[in-house]
């Protein structure tokens, strides 16, 4: 097959990715020895301990690079790979320069580190920017066949024609066509993705496909998200999974809380004039309340009082009803354009955290109204108030504003059922990334484009 002369070449993705990680990292850690060495006193550290803080500095740079995805060079566009790597560098030199300051029992200039995080700023543009090129040069897009069940399963072909640089779905066919088929048409294709297909039929093709190292591709069913965050039994020679379906248990929560308190807490300080700033562009423009206060769910289907900076016109659901905002939303105001479009209607939600109806980290809460219509179609949608709702999220990071409920369910149990400390503390860091990405802030109206896409699609294949 195809795929087994290809074994190899596939292979190598990987380590040229780390090589290129820890070449990176190197890099960027001289240069914050040579910055330091000349901005800093040195006397402290005649022998062996500036190593062990190049060696500090260097490991700490490589935690939080891994945990931002900001090294997935070829996966992720340029502009979110620079993203990640800004902001990863100022909380590396940030904190380097806290640590610098406690060596030293003195407040430190920090002009050295703002030169330092200058310098480090070019040099890894032009490392992205080469890093991304060479990747597209050794790796062509994948020839992939996409295996649907239902027809709206075919919605996924676009959006991974989104990024034609990394995947090319050039066939389609329908579960229905039956395993002999599938089988048959597999070979022609360097990877399969598997969407919305029948279980039984879903075990076969996964057995062929893993039988001869063909790249599989598959978009989770619910049970398969709660069976990944079961918990492995091996007090006997058959394997088990433990699924308790809890949710968090007493001791994270308790850790959540204390890490959201904490952390609200410090970002009051850089948020309270922002926060002015913002109210005050508000009430000038047209006069109305700042504020914009919704009912929402949160934990255990408890209804609280959500704050936002009002982005709309006064009473804007009198006449519209409550639907969901498009692109040229003629409700939305000026200055509600600027604070959607950059989080910023977002962040009187601090205090709802600090109040404890929220969590930092979490499912978006729903309107009741809303969640309702959606549990009507989809039952398990219920399940995301296993935990308080939060401010940013899976779906919110990897979502859209036009994310159907079920892909945002999906996203979310992944959350609950793999939530740990430190995936609390990614999820933050990547939330400061899609602050600056247009696409997670498109509305319904690309969704009812892609609709339409869909319905021709299943025309022309009708048609064959």
């Amino acid at each position: 097959m195809k795929k087994l002369s290809r074994g190899a070449y596939e292979d190598t993705k990987g380590f040229l990715r780390v090589a290129e990680t820890l070449l990176e990292v190197l890099i960027l850690t001289v240069i914050y020895y040579l910055v330091w060495r000349k901005g800093y006193d040195m006397s402290a550290f005649e022998y062996k301990g500036k190593y062990v803080l190049m060696g500090v500095y260097g490991l700490l740079m490589y935690l939080i690079f891994q945990n931002a995805d900001c090294t997935m060079f070829g996966q992720l566009n340029r502009v979110d790979l620079i993203i990640g790597q800004i902001i990863s560098l100022f909380l590396v030199n940030f904190i380097t320069y806290l640590q610098l300051c406690l060596i030293g029992n003195a407040l430190l200039s920090p002009a050295p580190m703002a030169k330092l995080l200058g310098i480090q700023i070019v040099v890894a543009i032009l490392l992205i920017l080469m890093y991304t090129t060479l990747y597209h040069k050794l790796y062509a897009p994948h020839n992939m066949l996409m295996i649907f069940g239902s027809r709206n399963s075919v919605g996924l072909k676009f959006k991974m024609d989104s990024r034609k640089d990394k995947y090319n779905i050039t066939g389609l066919i329908s579960a229905e066509e039956g395993y002999d088929a599938i089988v048959n048409k597999i070979p022609q294709y360097d990877a399969v993705i598997l969407n919305d297909v029948s279980a039984p039929l879903r075990n076969d093709i996964l057995k062929f496909c893993y039988r001869f190292r063909v790249r599989t591709y598959v978009a989770p069913k619910l049970t398969d998200i709660m069976i990944r965050g079961g918990k492995n039994i091996s007090l006997f020679d058959t394997p088990l999974l433990l699924v308790k379906g809890t949710g968090l248990t007493p001791a994270q929560r308790v850790g959540k809380r204390m890490m959201d308190i904490i952390l609200c807490s410090i970002a009051m300080i850089p948020a309270a004039p922002l926060m002015a700033l913002v109210a005050i562009a508000i009430k000038l423009e047209d006069g109305g309340p700042v504020f914009f206060k919704q009912k929402r769910m949160t934990r255990n289907g408890r209804e609280f009082d959500i704050l936002k900076f009002r982005s709309m016109i006064v009473d804007a659901e009198k006449y519209a009803g409550a639907v969901l905002a498009t692109d040229d939303d003629p409700r939305i105001t000026k200055v509600g354009k600027i604070i959607r479009a950059t989080r910023l209607d977002e962040i009187p939600q601090i205090l709802n955290i600090l109040k404890g109806d929220m969590s930092i980290v979490g499912p978006r809460p729903e309107r009741k109204v809303i969640a309702d219509d959606y549990c009507k179609e989809i039952p398990e949608f219920a399940y995301r108030l296993k935990v308080r709702g939060g401010l940013t999220g899976y779906a919110q990071i990897y979502g859209k504003y036009n994310t159907s409920a079920y892909d945002k369910l999906r996203l979310d149990l992944m959350y609950i059922e793999n939530y740990s400390f430190m995936l609390d503390i990614k999820l933050i860091i990547l939330t400061l990334r899609i602050i600056f990405s247009k696409e997670s802030t498109e509305g319904i109206d690309k969704q009812q484009e892609n609709q339409r896409k869909i319905e021709q699609l299943l025309k022309e294949l009708d048609s064959e």
